[in-house]
């Protein structure tokens, strides 16, 4: 079994995504569960609300959960397994709440155990130091658990038995094997550390400028990925051939260009009347006009100006004002026409105007920008059943 843990005390950033992807990939590839625990226990502080919005979140980028629940449901199990450490003397009462023990507390009793209760005196409870690591915390002077010796108790229960997390979380990595060793647990567990991204950018961050899932989910599969048979892809594809092995330890950077790339190239790949509500239509004709900006456009958010732009009511106080009003009275009287030339050539002989006078006015009126692309040419098959709506 995988998992993905993640505390609820922030955002969720690309980094954390990144592992939760990869944990459930491997996940799919072994055909074995995947588990989602929320890391409740106390140590950080919680923000409400932040559990849900994790699950949402890995929903959007279509990572499914065997199961999920909150670490803070096993606090009692935590405590009676840090009880059964002290009773089995692999763990001892301290009454420094310093990293390192700075006194004879080792040798303190059961006894002077029940005395410091009974006085409520504050304690910490550390397990032995080996010949490879130094006493530690495992339960803090609140009895809650420290995130280690939770995360160790809480992977061996669900019998996790391969988790990628972050190479900077090797130090950590060696704490909960050791606890688990000590607890008698001798089923194997495989680790692997990849390398951190170094911009924590957050998914919230991403979404808001109009990034879809598909993209970033493909961008952070690519990223430091050096064996990879296409560069643009989905999560059942990558499920097919990806390889852990070939993913980078060097340190990762955070490049918006290539995902703005990606978020380009799956745009384009979008079903045109799903890509249109996004917009607040339903309408294949829509989608494919905002895939026709796509050329200096690359997220939601700039494709959705541009569509406004067309919908929104236009400025005739400006320059080409007076030929805007002009060709706006004579599209409100005039026959629907299918093709563009046929509709150009009726508000040119209607309204006398031509070449730039003609064309410079009408782009104004009919798309709201300036600018030569995409070719009104393109643009009016998509728009002729709303072209008084346009036109105003």
């Amino acid at each position: 079994m995988l998992r993905f843990a993640q505390s609820p005390s922030s955002d969720m950033d690309i980094g954390n995504l990144r592992i939760a992807i990869l944990n459930y990939i491997i996940a799919k590839q072994k055909n074995e569960q995947f588990l989602v625990r929320i890391e409740d226990n106390g140590q950080d502080k919680i923000i409400e609300g932040k559990d849900t919005e994790i699950m949402m979140i890995l929903k959007k980028f279509a990572i499914k959960h065997d199961l999920v629940y909150h670490q803070s449901q096993h606090i009692n199990i935590h405590q009676n397994l840090a009880i059964r450490l002290l009773k089995e003397k692999k763990a001892f009462i301290c009454k420094c709440s310093e990293d390192r023990c700075n006194s004879n507390c080792e040798n303190l009793t059961n006894e002077d155990y029940k005395s410091l209760r009974e006085k409520n005196e504050p304690f910490v409870i550390r397990i032995k130091k080996s010949k490879k690591i130094d006493s530690f915390i495992i339960m803090n002077s609140d009895n809650t658990p420290t995130n280690d010796f939770a995360s160790a108790c809480d992977d061996m229960l669900s019998g996790i038995n391969f988790i990628i997390c972050k190479e900077k979380q090797l130090i950590n990595t060696t704490k909960q094997i050791y606890i688990k060793s000590s607890l008698g647990y001798i089923e194997p567990t495989r680790y692997a550390h990849i390398a951190t991204i170094d911009n924590r950018i957050t998914l919230k961050e991403l979404f808001k400028q109009g990034f879809i899932p598909d993209a970033i989910l493909n961008y952070l599969i690519l990223l430091g990925n050096s064996k990879v048979p296409k560069e643009i892809f989905t999560l059942p594809d990558a499920i097919k051939w990806f390889d852990l092995n070939s993913i980078s330890k060097e340190s990762l950077k955070f490049d918006i260009d290539k995902l703005r790339f990606i978020n380009r190239e799956h745009i384009k790949m979008m079903d045109d009347k799903e890509l249109s509500k996004l917009f607040g239509f339903a309408d294949a004709d829509i989608g494919k006009l905002a895939k026709l900006y796509l050329g200096d456009s690359a997220t939601i958010n700039e494709l959705e100006g541009k569509i406004r732009s067309i919908f929104t009511p236009k400025n005739f106080d400006k320059e080409w004002g007076e030929e805007m009003r002009v060709i706006e009275k004579i599209i409100f009287n005039a026959p629907y026409f299918d093709k563009f030339d046929e509709f150009k050539k009726y508000i040119a002989k209607e309204s006398g105007l031509k070449g730039n006078n003609l064309i410079k006015p009408l782009r104004l009126l009919l798309t709201g920008d300036k600018k030569q692309k995409p070719k009104l040419s393109e643009i009016y098959p998509l728009i002729k059943s709303y072209i008084l709506e346009v036109a105003s």
